[in-house]
Order: C-alpha cells, then sequence, then structure tokens
C-alpha cells in the first residue's frame, strides 16, 4: 500500500524493468480505447503484459488489483453499455484515482449510466466487499498477483465468483525457481513484483487444487531487470512476465478428445483466433483438441462460434500444456 500508493506517483518512479515488459501487439480497437483513458489514470499504471481476452461485449468483468483504473477505463468500452467492470484495489489512493474519473470516462464513452465500479479492498477476500457467488463472467489481473502473500486464497476466489464457463485471464511474474527467505522479505523486490513471484510449476498444482481446468499459456516474455544491486541480490534465478487463462470448467463438461471448426464470428479475429501458444483457431479449419480444450470451448461464451466434435484422429498425442 505505501509502494503504490506514496513511493510511486507515475510509472517513471519504477526501480525495474519489470513492470514495462511488453506482450503481443495491441489490436487497433485496444488502442483507440486506449486513447480515450484519462491521463492521470494512465500515469498511474503499473501493470504489464496484455490482459485483454476476446470475445467481451456484453460481459461481466472484475479486475484484480485495478490500481488506478486503466484496464477497466479500456474495457468498459470493450464490453459496451450492457456489460459491467468491477475494479477492487488494496490500495486507497489508487482506488482514489480511479473514482475521481467515473464521469469524466462515462461522458466521453457516451453511457447514460455508469458501468465500472471500483472498491477498496483485497483480492483475497472478494466476500468483504459483496462481491457473490457465480458473478462475473471473466475475472482479469494485470501483475499483481504476485503481491498477494496467499496466492491459493486469490484463485480461490476468483473461481468462487466466476460463472460456469468462467475465465480467469491475468498476466503476472513467475520465477524459475522458488524464492529464498531474505529476496522474499526484501521490501523494494516486493513491490516491483519479483520477491512474491510464483515458481511457475506452482501455477499449475494450485489452479487444479482450487478446481481450474490445467493453464493455458496464451504469451511470455523474458524479463530483463535492469538494475545491478537487484540483480545482485536475486542471483540466478531468472523470471518471466507469462499471460494464463484458467477456465471454471464443471466436472460433467469434460467428455472426451474432439474435431472444432471455428466460424470466425469473433470481430477482430475472423480470420483466425490465436487462443494460446498451443491452439490457434483458423475460420473452417479442422483442428483436433484434447479433452480439456473441447471441454473448456464448450462450456465457456467461446461455444457458439464453435462447432465442437466428438472424436479426432490425433488427439491421444495432444497435450494440454506448452
Amino acid at each position: 500500500q505505501d509502494y503504490y500508493g506514496k513511493e510511486l506517483q507515475k510509472s517513471e518512479d519504477l526501480k525495474t524493468n519489470v513492470c514495462i515488459t511488453s506482450a503481443r501487439p495491441l489490436p487497433k480497437a485496444v488502442r483507440d480505447a486506449l486513447e480515450r483513458v484519462h491521463e492521470e489514470v494512465v500515469a498511474r499504471y503499473y501493470g504489464c503484459g496484455l490482459v485483454i481476452p476476446e470475445c467481451l461485449s456484453s460481459c461481466r468483468i472484475l479486475d484484480l488489483g485495478s490500481g488506478s483504473g486503466r484496464d477497466c477505463y479500456l474495457l468498459s468500452q470493450l464490453v459496451g453499455e450492457q456489460g459491467h467492470i468491477t475494479g477492487i484495489d488494496m490500495t486507497a489512493g489508487q482506488v482514489e484515482v480511479a473514482k475521481k474519473h467515473i464521469a469524466y470516462h462515462m461522458d466521453k464513452f457516451g453511457y447514460r449510466k455508469p458501468n465500472v465500479e471500483f472498491f477498496h479492498g483485497y483480492m483475497e477476500k472478494l466476500g468483504d466487499a459483496g462481491l457473490a457467488d457465480e458473478s462475473y463472467d471473466i475475472v482479469i489481473s494485470n501483475c499483481v498477483i504476485n503481491l498477494a502473500p496467499d496466492k491459493r486464497a486469490v484463485l480461490r476466489e476468483a473461481f468462487r465468483v466466476l460463472k460456469p464457463g468462467g475465465e480467469m485471464y491475468f498476466s503476472d511474474i513467475y520465477a524459475s525457481q522458488c524464492l529464498s527467505e531474505s529476496i522474499r522479505k526484501h521490501r523494494v523486490l516486493w513491490g516491483e513484483c519479483l520477491a512474491g513471484a510464483l515458481y511457475w510449476r506452482d501455477l499449475y498444482s494450485i489452479a487444479e487444487e482450487v478446481g481450474f481446468s490445467p493453464p493455458c499459456l496464451v504469451t511470455a516474455s523474458p524479463i530483463t531487470i535492469g538494475n545491478k544491486e537487484l540483480e545482485s541480490i536475486i542471483g540466478d534465478c531468472r523470471f518471466v512476465s507469462a499471460t494464463f487463462r484458467l477456465f471454471k470448467v464443471l466436472g460433467g463438461s469434460r467428455a472426451g478428445p474432439g474435431q472444432v471448426i471455428y466460424n470466425g464470428g469473433f470481430v477482430g479475429h475472423e480470420r483466425e483466433l490465436v487462443f494460446d501458444a498451443n491452439f490457434t483457431f483458423k475460420e473452417g479449419e479442422v483442428v483436433d483438441v484434447d479433452a480439456e480444450m473441447a471441454a473448456i470451448l464448450q462450456s465457456s461464451r467461446f461455444a457458439e462460434e464453435f462447432l465442437i466434435q466428438a472424436g479426432g484422429a490425433n488427439t491421444a498425442a495432444l497435450q494440454g500444456c506448452c
């Protein structure tokens, strides 16, 4: 709270390159939407990676660690006036910045009533903010789960508030090994998103324990720290900024491997849909998928744009993790 509320006043105050790691290029619609976000909101933004999934029209989205609200105001435009965005952040100063500009953005977007709201609270305790079970289509998070001491609680709460078939789409920092106690207690390294980074294999075990489908890796970028003093403390550990998608697939939805055909119905992704690092679906093309991917497509908001059939020639050899 102190680091993000007082010590950092703008993105240039960050002491490493971690939060400016770029992912894949932003689509034009997203770039245009970003230009309509208030400059103070953008200046107080400290996220990393890309957290804009596809097929957002009329969705209800929760942003964990929403900070100054940049991603919320971006998504507000993409879900449209019938959709809804909720942001929650533990830093009071950041929430104040976000709330201050609600009227400005609604006027800018031409909305008659606000489709965004912001809460001061903790992502490990969403119930304290009044967020109900199965109330969101998508949960996003942009480089903040590493700041939470209890990652299991964060994923457990995200799973709880997601509707069946809902998705958690989030970027974060991961470590190549379990971090030592001395690194984990380093104040600046924690604030810079490194000391709290999860050992990447632990994400898979925690996701399974909570009830999510196996994580789908979307993008990953090696991180350069750019600070000799902090690099010497970290030693030989390496970090990566990665975007994953997790789905709340209910038990009865899992049948078996299959073949799917994408009909090209998503705006901006008519010719092909790059779903993750393993699967790219081209319009009209038959793709063999494993049981997990078949269940995800069948039970999620993607179902209407796919023809899904049981069976398939090479499905037994497919792996769900890249």
